[in-house]
């Protein structure tokens, strides 16, 4: 579903490849990241996560309510309205505006979950919230409240949201940016909410020094838990710093390694995409699982538009090692 230029494509394989086999790839640089998959229609979506319904691909992104778009062919998009017609009530007790960001959707026992943040930028006296639908429609979603909240006395923060359920049915939600990194909680199947018992909080990765961790997404392959998150500086245009990194962990809730061995918590991370061309910070990704493979889902800048901020689309590949990169 994809056209990009075969070249670039090929190197980025190539590079893998070497990559897995303890070489390095002669002249290897950021250029050799692919380019993103063509995508057209308004594309403008900020931390995107997207999902596969009878209805075609629903595209959820920060803004507006969580804006909604609509493709039948995961390449045209339409705008489609907002989850949100009117937001809860207790979103305005973490952002005064009512905005909510960062947006996560999937389906699981015959239901789509969206979880979702409110925060204002910088703080975190922040919320994750979730809501429910049978159809993922605009406006057909029900508000379930407060998922995971945390205050400014807190040492971690509530957004960026990821609802990963593991191979033996357990679901857990992973969450964080600034502070002390990324976190994880286990959920209840029944409501999506914390479990009731199991109430420990995990520490599953720390960001760089003076740079942020953001984004958490689990995907489970082949006896291996992958963290896939963004380091660096999100929402400056053409000066984000964004890129997108890897560990890896037997269990869902670590301890996570890169390719290196280096700790997660250590701000270890394996890069799978960076700035290259016009494509600047990408990040704030998601992944969603299709009949062709898993496709992250980012937002990047593009350069050649005065920075504007653009839907990303590009599947991962998997290396001899069992390491992922992007195609």
């Amino acid at each position: 579903m994809f056209t990009r230029r075969i070249s670039l494509r090929t190197a980025g394989v190539i590079a893998a490849v070497l990559t897995s086999l303890g070489v390095a790839a002669p002249g290897a640089t950021a250029a050799d990241y692919p380019m993103p998959g063509t995508v057209t229609g308004d594309i403008a979506a900020h931390d995107p996560s997207m999902v596969r319904t009878d209805s075609g691909y629903r595209l959820f992104s920060t803004g507006g309510g969580i804006q909604q778009r609509l493709s039948t062919d995961r390449i045209d998009f339409e705008r489609t309205g907002s989850a949100f017609t009117g937001l809860p009530s207790w979103v305005h007790d973490y952002n005064s505006e009512g905005d909510i960001w960062a947006p996560d959707v999937s389906h699981h026992n015959g239901r789509y979950w969206l979880y979702y943040a409110a925060s204002s930028f910088g703080s975190n006296h922040s919320a994750i919230g979730l809501a429910t639908s049978t159809t993922a429609a605009p406006g057909d979603w029900q508000d379930h409240g407060i998922v995971y909240s945390t205050s400014t006395s807190d040492n971690h923060n509530a957004i960026d949201p990821n609802l990963f359920v593991d191979s033996s049915g357990k679901w857990w939600l992973t969450f964080g940016s600034f502070w002390s990194g990324i976190r994880m909680i286990r959920i209840d199947p029944a409501t999506g909410k914390q479990h009731d018992t199991d109430r420990t909080l995990y520490h599953l990765a720390s960001g760089p020094t003076s740079d942020a961790v953001e984004a958490p997404e689990i995907v489970e392959r082949d006896g291996y838990f992958y963290l896939i998150v963004s380091f660096g500086q999100c929402c400056q245009g053409t000066d984000s710093t964004y890129r997108v990194m890897v560990g890896r962990s037997t269990s869902p809730t670590g301890p996570y390694v890169d390719r290196a061995g280096t700790p997660m918590l250590q701000g270890g991370g394996t890069r799978i995409l960076g700035s290259h061309e016009n494509i600047i910070g990408p990040g704030g990704q998601s992944v969603m699982h299709d009949g062709d493979g898993s496709l992250l889902v980012y937002h990047y800048y593009d350069a050649n538009d005065s920075g504007a901020h653009k839907l990303g689309l590009n599947l991962l590949g998997w290396d001899s090692q069992g390491w992922p990169y992007v195609t």
